[in-house]
């Protein structure tokens, strides 16, 4: 439940005294009127009437069919600093086309998108590099977006052009995959249009849930950093939470001799809905560190994906989201007369999260509520259930039936954990090793030169030329990670604590998606086809922990790698200019980098 102090300044929210310029930039979201979708899609081929002719989630494989419309959706993204006080608390941030969160990247199943990059951050300059969450990158492995990985970091005044297809549709986010920049506000949400799973009327788009720090990224990072007999702390605790990049804050909180402007009456992000009509919205958790858990109040959700993954739908009061994952869900206004409003929360678990305060609200109106008005609804009486766990396998059964191989080609079983080093500086571990990236020596580029010895520090597991692959990830520890694999959906098998008894959930058809929390002290195994050649990161997406060194490179097919000899010269420039410009200026690579 909210406090009653926080509700306080909740409902000051409905009238707002700071502009949304003053919160947050250019964005729009989170204000009435609200956007809905599709807003930009034109130049639509339609065969059979949709831009993906008769493809659809029950009658294709969508690793293997997906269209090709022969459209390109052009964006043009430039990130540099600004300051803007999203609940009310002003701070130095990092904005993508001024805005926060940023600008939607909208595109149908089968479109190609380009994403020019400007990097005009300064005062001081550093890297960037953008990463297209949850893209498969099948013909494109190169444009990832992961420096030291794939490519070199954006040179401070430079530019560079991302070009890759929607292999998948549903609902993704893109972010910077620089150090911890993405917590400063490099993000914003991606809409792949494709065939309708389940019946609903009007596209509400992207709802943002993140975790909020007063801090700009660079310090925290420093404090994760440091070592601990001189206060570093691993786990810097939120001092917020928003939705699409709103909620209000009790400035009366903040610590003696911080002079920091800061107003109570920030304001909240508000949203429609018609009357008897059904709402898709697109959860996603595009925060730093905290496992989210969404509802509004007197409403059923009905999730209809996970990720990028069509699923059979299921109804639900409370969404389990952690860091990275996504959900589309529908929602109808059939709980009252077309004046009724209602709140929407997303609670960060403080069993599972660390924070100082975990509620967010938004206000939800029906058509003909007055918007002025403070919703009187009561949360869902559905405790935490301290599980730091996703719905149970189970529930979430793809709606395109895939069955993995029964017998994989081979078996790794990897570890997280983590190590005090000789400095007393905390590090995870993935594998026995803490990762750090080489800025000027992205893997890719090296396997595509034919190297098979990498230095410790790149974490590189071979997975050779298997074209089957099960990971059994084990962690020991007390905390439970979100766990991203770039370049697939793995196929969930099993998770849960303890040790792993051999059993499969649904064999002939498991979850599929890109992002699985493994659970504290307990185990996750998943799968994959081994069929897109390429360096892919497997990481926590908990900012923190892969700050600290939990991330992996799987390095899959290499010959493919080294006799295709396809990678773009422009993935070489990266490195030329970088160089050029870590030469002349200090990099404070304090992190892994990633």
């Amino acid at each position: 439940m909210i406090s009653p102090r926080n509700l306080i300044t909740a409902l000051l929210g409905i009238i707002p005294a700071l502009t949304p310029q003053q919160t947050n930039g250019n964005s729009r979201w989170g204000i009435l009127p609200q956007l809905l979708f599709p807003q930009f899609l034109t130049n639509n081929p339609l065969p059979f009437g949709f831009p993906w002719g008769l493809l659809t989630a029950l009658n294709s494989n969508p690793y293997t069919s997906s269209p090709n419309t022969g459209v390109i959706r052009y964006y043009d993204f430039t990130v540099k600093r600004g300051v803007i006080a999203p609940d009310g608390y002003q701070k130095t941030v990092l904005l993508v086309n001024d805005q926060f969160p940023g600008p939607a990247i909208e595109a149908n199943w089968g479109d190609t998108i380009q994403v020019t990059v400007n990097n005009q951050i300064a005062a001081p300059e550093e890297g960037t590099a953008i990463h297209w969450h949850g893209f498969l990158q099948t013909q494109t492995p190169w444009f990832d977006g992961v420096p030291g990985v794939q490519q070199c970091p954006i040179a401070p005044g430079n530019s560079f052009t991302y070009q890759f297809k929607a292999e998948l549709y549903g609902t993704s986010w893109y972010h910077s995959h620089y150090s911890g920049q993405y917590t400063d506000g490099v993000l914003g949400p991606i809409i792949i249009h494709g065939p309708n799973t389940a019946h609903y009327d009007i596209d509400l788009g992207p709802v943002l849930l993140t975790d909020a720090f007063h801090k700009q990224y660079y310090d925290l990072i420093e404090t994760v950093m440091t070592p601990l007999d001189k206060g570093g702390y691993p786990e810097p605790p939120s001092d917020n939470n928003m939705i699409n990049g709103k909620m209000t804050f009790d400035c009366s909180t903040v610590a003696a001799g911080d002079t920091t402007p800061c107003n109570s009456d920030a304001g909240i992000s508000k949203f429609v809905l018609t009357t008897g009509k059904t709402h898709l919205l697109r959860l996603i958790n595009a925060g730093s560190e905290g496992l989210q858990r969404f509802s509004i109040d007197g409403h059923q959700l009905t999730i209809i994906a996970n990720d990028f993954v069509p699923i059979k739908p299921y109804t639900t009061t409370v969404v389990t989201l952690a860091v990275g994952q996504r959900s589309d869900v529908l929602i109808t206004a059939n709980q009252g007369p077309p004046t009724a409003s209602f709140w929407m929360r997303s609670n960060i678990s403080t069993i599972c999260s660390s924070t100082n305060q975990p509620n967010a609200l938004a206000a939800v109106y029906y058509n003909n509520a007055n918007t002025s008005t403070s919703p009187t609804s009561t949360a869902w009486d559905v405790p935490d259930p301290g599980t730091c766990r996703n719905d149970p396998l189970s529930l979430t059964v793809p709606q395109f039936p895939i069955a993995p191989a029964a017998n994989p080609a081979v078996t790794h079983e990897i570890e997280v954990n983590y190590i005090i080093n000789a400095s007393n500086n905390f590090l995870w571990t993935l594998d026995s090793q803490s990762y750090r990236a080489d800025y000027n020596q992205p893997v890719l580029l090296l396997a595509e030169e034919g190297n098979d010895s990498f230095i410790p520090d790149m974490n590189v597991q071979d997975f050779g030329s298997y074209p089957t692959v099960r990971v059994v990830v084990t962690n020991p520890t007390n905390h439970s990670h979100p766990m991203h694999l770039h370049g697939h959906n793995m196929f969930i098998l099993q998770e849960g604590t303890g040790t792993w008894d051999g059993t499969i959930v649904n064999p002939q058809n498991p979850q599929r998606r890109d992002v699985q929390l493994l659970p504290a002290n307990g185990y996750t195994v998943w799968q994959i086809n081994a069929d897109n050649p390429g360096v892919w990161p497997y990481h926590c997406h908990v900012v923190w922990h892969i700050s600290a060194g939990l991330y992996m490179n799987i390095l899959e097919r290499p010959e493919d790698i080294k006799n295709a000899k396809r990678i773009p010269m422009i993935m070489a420039q990266t490195c030329t200019d970088w160089d050029a410009f870590s030469k002349s200026n200090y990099v404070d690579q304090i992190d892994s980098g990633l």
